[in-house]
């Protein structure tokens, strides 16, 4: 597990280009606020936009998620609590009035970016 990348990924890096390059600006691996040990892959401060960019395997994602044969009954606890820890860290954030927007890392990057661009764009305007 510890050569598993759990930051700056292909697939956040190729998402974070496209956000950069259509003009947002954000910050990375920020801290969640008010909850230690755990941190939001691209953040929108000024707007309260959490992004969160879920591994398949290690998240649970309903299409791709595998479960190993060996050792199963504590990898099944082991997946169970990340997936426990997504929604508590969502609803932490959601409660505290932030947009919370989560995807799967089979999903295109250019999708994931005119998504959050759009929802950047909408909440910025609602400011003014």
């Amino acid at each position: 597990m510890s050569r598993q990348a759990s930051r700056d990924t292909s697939m956040e890096l190729a998402v974070r280009r496209l956000l950069h390059g259509s003009g947002l600006r954000y910050r990375v691996h920020v801290p969640v606020p008010g909850m230690s040990r755990r941190t939001v892959d691209i953040l929108f401060g000024r707007t309260k936009i959490a992004v969160f960019l879920d591994g398949c395997f290690w998240h649970g994602c309903p299409e791709h998620a595998t479960h190993p044969q060996a050792n199963r009954e504590w990898w099944r606890t082991k997946l169970e609590r990340n997936i426990a820890r997504d929604r508590e860290t969502t609803d932490h954030l959601i409660a505290a009035g932030w947009t919370v927007l989560r995807f799967w890392e089979h999903e295109a990057p250019e999708a994931i970016a005119e998504r959050v661009y759009a929802e950047v764009k909408a909440k910025r305007s609602a400011q003014r």
